[in-house]
């Protein structure tokens, strides 16, 4: 197998063949979020300082933490839910001044390419369907009440049966001009680093409420992006991860 492909992208994306990103061209950055169509009502979440899931330690978290393909039929709680979105893609606070946001998360330069969508099964209180998190305000807001969505994510994840059986599955989404604004084409290295550092707060998150993960890059690009309804390279689907409740070791 040639790796020439491959590293022709590290290659495309050294600084020295980069052209001018927009930021110095003087063009104005796109908005930190994807405007909600109107009519769309949001749905509340409890809000991260009023929920208490006890107290896992950190490195507890790290040492047990194993990708999980199997779950039991437990649904979550909208809590659980509120927590894990909280500590993958919450938004500390926005900086108005400079237009970014600031997140429980790692982001180049703070430009935070990611929607998160999710495909729900078994959350307490919600339809199943394909929900988007607003996490400006830390709300969702339910796209498509679909109860079949979660078999035809399945068929998109070639058939992955965690998919099928997740409680939830969440599906980040790429906006790359966020950060190709600031860095050009260098963008989408930290694009897939990104995304890294978002599904790894979900593995460790759901660790500490007795869930498991497991993370997916293997899946048809374009029949995701045209299942979520999403029109590549503005925005595509860059990571997916299942979740839902251990299952008993009995």
């Amino acid at each position: 197998m040639s790796d020439e492909k491959g590293y022709a992208f590290v290659e495309s994306t050294k600084y020295p063949n980069i052209s001018e990103p927009d930021q110095k061209l003087g063009k104005p950055q796109p908005p930190y979020e994807i405007p909600l169509e109107e009519g769309l009502p949001l749905i509340n979440l409890p809000m991260p300082g009023e929920i208490d899931l006890g107290k896992y330690g950190l490195r507890q978290a790290i040492e047990e933490r194993r990708s999980l393909r199997h779950y039991n039929k437990e649904a979550l709680t909208l809590e659980e839910l509120s927590y894990l979105l909280w500590l993958t893609q919450g938004v500390v606070t926005i900086n108005k001044k400079r237009a970014v946001t600031l997140r429980t998360v790692p982001s180049a330069g703070c430009r935070h390419p990611f929607e998160t969508y999710l495909s729900i099964n078994r959350v307490a209180g919600l339809e199943p369907g394909l929900y988007r998190f607003v996490a400006s305000t830390h709300q969702l807001v339910l796209l498509n009440k679909d109860e079949t969505f979660n078999t035809k994510l399945t068929e998109v994840c070639l058939g992955q049966r965690q998919v099928a059986t997740s409680a939830v599955t969440f599906i980040w989404a790429a906006v790359p001009y966020r950060t190709a604004w600031r860095y050009s084409e260098r963008s989408y290295r930290y694009l897939y680093l990104d995304a890294g550092h978002v599904c790894q707060n979900l593995h460790l998150a759901a660790e500490s409420i007795n869930c498991g993960v497991c993370a997916i890059g293997a899946y048809d690009d374009d029949g995701a992006d045209t299942l979520l309804g999403f029109n590549p390279p503005e925005t595509f689907v860059i990571y997916m991860a299942t979740l839902g409740k251990k299952a008993s070791k009995d």
